[in-house]
């Protein structure tokens, strides 16, 4: 695992502005004439279900104004009724940018979390990378293929609650930072996403039943203090594969991950997981007998093209 990271570079609001131009026409064109089909929403509903998750709506976070996630919930009111029911036909992609569109305030989105430099900032549409990690967790249980991906650069939240992997999620911004998923198999699977008062919740549907589950799970955990100050936190994700019948069918390497870290590890980390600290040992060992945040799943495989089905 490469685990070098560099400081954060500071860049000026002409350089911002003129890249951010530039990105953007060109994902335009590659949208345009990057010879993709894309998926689109349909009312029919898929009898087999793959994978489902949710995630909470509101989390305390030190130093954030909780009016911003508050609007979060809103953005993500809005952005879930745009990719709710998407159906990926065989060959066909989900583009999440794409599908939603330019967040707006016209189009209702409020000012909710953004992370700029790796501060906390207001930006309309902010809070919307909770559905694209959704989405992407979801997805890494299922057959279908992730063809672009974004990593955080900043963990945000200590482990307090955490149920999966640090990094099992995925960044977006506007239209070039985007989550892409190619459906390579011979069946379909529509995606279902929505929201309860206290959740936001998702699953992948599919017009036939799963044929493998899985673990996924993390290996090399471990933070350090870096040279220009603060903590970063490193991983890499792996998935176990097993048959219907629970016999291991493969132990594939899924993605790395290495992010600056905006709280204290041996403050608020420690302190909100003291009992899990207290079994591993020190912060980031491994418990005895399997890796931590293991979690078990039914579905058809997973992605970046890690799949138990025949193609």
């Amino acid at each position: 695992m490469t685990n070098a990271i560099e400081k954060p570079k500071i860049r000026s609001d002409l350089r911002l502005w003129l890249g951010k131009i530039f990105y953007t026409l060109k994902r335009y064109g590659f949208w345009l004439f990057g010879g993709l089909r894309f998926a689109r929403r349909t009312a029919q509903a898929l009898p087999y279900a793959q994978f489902q998750h949710q995630t909470p709506l509101l989390r305390k976070l030190k130093d954030a104004d909780m009016i911003l996630q508050h609007n979060k919930v809103t953005n993500l009111k809005i952005a879930a009724q745009k990719v709710d029911g998407i159906t990926l036909g065989p060959g066909e992609v989900f583009s999440y940018w794409k599908t939603i569109g330019r967040p707006s305030r016209v189009k209702g989105y409020l000012e909710g979390m953004v992370l700029k430099n790796g501060g906390i900032h207001a930006g309309i549409g902010g809070g919307l990378c909770q559905l694209s990690n959704l989405i992407f967790w979801m997805t890494a249980h299922t057959p279908l293929t992730v063809i672009e991906r974004h990593r955080h650069g900043y963990d945000v939240f200590p482990d307090s609650e955490r149920s999966q992997p640090f990094g099992s999620g995925a960044t977006c911004f506007y239209n070039y930072g985007d989550l892409m998923i190619r459906n390579d198999t011979e069946q379909s699977f529509r995606l279902t996403v929505g929201l309860t008062p206290t959740h936001l919740t998702g699953s992948w549907t599919a017009d036939r039943p799963p044929s493998c589950s899985y673990r996924v799970y993390e290996r090399e955990h471990f933070m350090r203090a870096e040279s220009f100050g603060g903590y970063s936190r490193h991983n890499l994700l792996y998935r176990k594969s097993f048959s219907l019948e629970g016999e291991e069918i493969a132990d594939e390497y899924l993605i790395e991950n290495h992010a600056l870290m905006m709280y204290s590890p041996f403050l608020e980390a420690g302190q909100t997981n003291k009992a899990r600290h207290k079994k591993t040992g020190h912060l980031g060992e491994k418990p005895q007998g399997g890796p931590p945040f293991s979690l078990t799943a039914s579905g058809g495989s997973t992605q970046s093209g890690y799949s138990c089905l025949k193609r």
